[in-house]
């Protein structure tokens, strides 16, 4: 059974049927310049915990006293004193809304959001949701939480709605008896996009798991598994790690979750998937530490594997030629994104420790310096 939104004033429903899912780690991301797609998958929302929109304050006002109460261990640019808790949709997922045109300022393209709820309720025009769509942004409708109320999905004659088998971004669930998929069927996302660009959501899952994972590091250097894990972390944790000689101990790293078997030799540190329903890190057994890994990315690690190009044995009939593309190859080095980086590893205890606080004011200076 899914849940609709209504307006918290006069009950007008405002969003289609729902199914709730974990808030996607590139909430908080922008990329490039150009128009980005919707940040939800139709059909799903997510609650974002953190505060969003305005007042803005920034941090020399805030002060770190402040600061760490509400969440955030190191220095940023300015904290929003929004109201959290925000019910994050994707744009086409809104009913009976209006845009208010004297809130819709924005950087370039579109609107983003800095002036406040820009989206009223048609039937009574109470402010209730914010549109976000400029350039480089997710485009994404926040509904204020303190204007909208949560209702169970029913049709008019006041039968349970959308009782159908529906498939949402990263798992498969049958509505009617709440069936979820296994790992090996989540849905994994491409590493590379056209015409050789690493994906922006592979940046983003990265940015955020790095941050995780210099923090179980100790300040140890840390061996990845080869590949795709190498790419994604291997220069990044050459370049932050701080030096030591030749004999200091290394921790290994390995992926580990629902669907794999135990890493053997047990590793001291495994990359775990986020639940795509709940967000929750998958947990271990053992006293591995774990770095939560966004569900989309971990299952392609886990569980895609390349077609060969050719069979494993003999070779193609005479006159026979395949006829599959390539796999994409990135036409650069992978670079995890920083603002996710840093986003994260502000919201981690583990940087008041000197020498990644020392990381953290580093990359703050320098955004996209090796290996951003």
């Amino acid at each position: 059974m899914g849940d609709v939104f209504a307006c918290a004033r006069c009950g007008a429903v405002l969003t289609a049927t729902l199914s709730r899912v974990a808030l996607p780690v590139h909430a908080h991301h922008s990329y490039g310049h150009a128009m980005l797609p919707a940040l939800m998958e139709p059909g799903t929302y997510a609650v974002d915990p953190e505060p969003f929109g305005p007042p803005w304050r920034p941090w020399s006002e805030v002060g770190a006293d402040e600061a760490e109460a509400r969440g955030v261990f190191a220095p940023v640019h300015s904290l929003s004193f929004g109201a959290p808790g925000a019910i994050v949709v994707a744009p086409g997922d809104t009913r009976g809304t209006v845009l208010l045109p004297e809130r819709c300022d924005g950087c370039c393209m579109g609107v983003d959001g800095r002036d406040g709820p820009n989206l009223a309720c048609v039937r009574c025009g109470r402010p209730v949701a914010t549109r976000i769509d400029d350039c480089s942004l997710w485009q994404a409708v926040r509904l204020a939480p303190e204007s909208v109320r949560r209702l169970p999905a029913e049709d008019p004659a006041g039968r349970t709605a959308d009782r159908t088998v529906g498939r949402t971004a990263n798992r498969t669930v049958d509505r009617t008896v709440g069936r979820e998929a296994p790992a090996e069927e989540w849905r994994g996302t491409p590493p590379i996009e056209p015409p050789g660009r690493w994906n922006p959501r592979w940046e983003a899952a990265a940015g955020a798991a790095l941050a995780h994972l210099l923090a179980v590091s100790a300040g140890t250097p840390v061996a990845v598994p080869d590949g795709l894990v190498t790419d994604m972390f291997g220069r990044a944790l050459e370049t932050l790690l701080p030096p030591g000689p030749s004999r200091r101990p290394v921790k290994r790293a390995a992926l580990a979750g629902p669907g794999l078997p135990a890493p053997d030799p047990a590793p001291g540190i495994v990359l775990v998937p986020r639940h795509p329903r709940t967000g929750k890190a998958w947990q271990p057994p053992g006293a591995a530490e774990t770095v939560p890994l966004a569900a989309d990315v971990w299952t392609h690690l886990a569980f895609h594997r390349e077609r060969l190009p050719v069979p494993v044995t003999g070779g193609m009939p005479d006159g026979v030629f395949r006829d599959d593309p390539l796999p994409p190859y990135p036409n650069q080095l992978f670079r995890p994104d920083p603002e996710v980086f840093l986003h994260t590893l502000a919201r981690l205890p583990a940087v008041r420790q000197p020498w990644l606080r020392g990381i953290y004011d580093r990359v703050m200076r320098h955004p996209y310096a090796r290996p951003f």
